[in-house]
């Protein structure tokens, strides 16, 4: 990328009021020119767009996809994992794609997936039926199947979050994390990884198991993660693979967005760990 001049700053902000680097332009613009030229969308929406894009009809299909092009961008200057996220749905009306088309739940999805940039290139789909991981051969052009059927561990040994907002957390998390850090049933402690690059730690979270937090805090009371392209698709392969993502109040699935960017809390990983939090959540609201 720098040797192309595609670090840096693009000199624009997205619809997220955040300031967009050059490889965000780039890579956006490149996946909105593959999917509609496929044939096979009608509706597309990516962080980097404020409207949903609805492809023209000659050249529309049944599929409707959300996406974020490249998650993890404030990373790129620094050579970190960075990467791709994305969601497919089908379109209820054939001939008439609207924004009811990707406003669904997230259970209602097709297919979810990811693409992490990084010491090499790996994909990580869903279609339904469980995960599978494919890292790209340069030497062919093609992905190879490396990761089948992937499964997390039931619990992990690592919690992934941004520490720095800790001042700002609910109870539950506050709760949770200090479990975490100063377990009391004679358990060793859970080791903190954190990137900063949600491809990154969720990827580290599906092959090695933990829970990655993105919480509601003061500061974002709604979250900061958006839902259709960001908790969905994490929360469809974490579930494909035998873990749980939970909002604080509720299965992430379930969500039923209202708005194309609409953001929501989210905790992801490995089933027990993600019960435990639940059960934080739960005994809140009794008290």
């Amino acid at each position: 990328a720098g040797l192309a001049k595609l670090i840096g700053l693009a000199g624009e902000t997205n619809v997220q009021g955040e300031e967009q680097k050059k490889l965000d332009v780039l890579s956006n613009q490149v996946f909105v020119k593959a999917l509609v030229s496929s044939g096979r969308t009608c509706i597309l929406v990516s962080e980097e767009d404020e409207e949903a894009i609805i492809v023209e009809p000659s050249k529309r299909g049944k599929y409707c996809v959300v996406f974020d092009p490249l998650d993890g961008s404030s990373n790129i200057d620094c050579g970190v994992s960075i990467g791709t996220i994305f969601g497919i749905y089908m379109i209820k009306d054939g001939d008439d794609p609207s924004l009811e088309d990707v406003l669904q739940p997230g259970k209602n999805m097709l297919a979810a997936g990811y693409c992490m940039y990084g010491s090499s290139c790996t994909f990580v789909l869903s279609t339904g039926s469980g995960v599978n991981g494919f890292t790209l051969d340069p030497s062919l052009g093609e992905f190879i199947l490396t990761h089948p059927d992937i499964k997390i561990p039931k619990k992990g040994k690592i919690y992934s979050v941004n520490e720095g907002n800790a001042k700002n957390w609910d109870g539950p998390t506050a709760k949770f994390v200090e479990k975490c850090k100063y377990p009391t049933d004679g358990s060793s402690a859970k080791s903190l990884r954190y990137i900063g690059s949600m491809v990154a730690d969720v990827h580290r979270t599906l092959l090695y198991g933990g829970v990655f937090l993105y919480p509601a805090d003061k500061k974002s009371p709604s979250g900061k993660l958006r839902v259709l392209y960001e908790v969905f698709p994490m929360s469809f392969l974490m579930e494909q693979a035998g873990g749980q993502s939970f909002t604080g109040k509720e299965r992430s699935l379930d969500l039923v967005p209202k708005t194309i960017h609409e953001r929501s809390p989210i905790f992801l990983g490995s089933y027990d760990d993600v019960e435990e939090i639940k059960a934080l959540y739960a005994a809140e609201e009794k008290a």
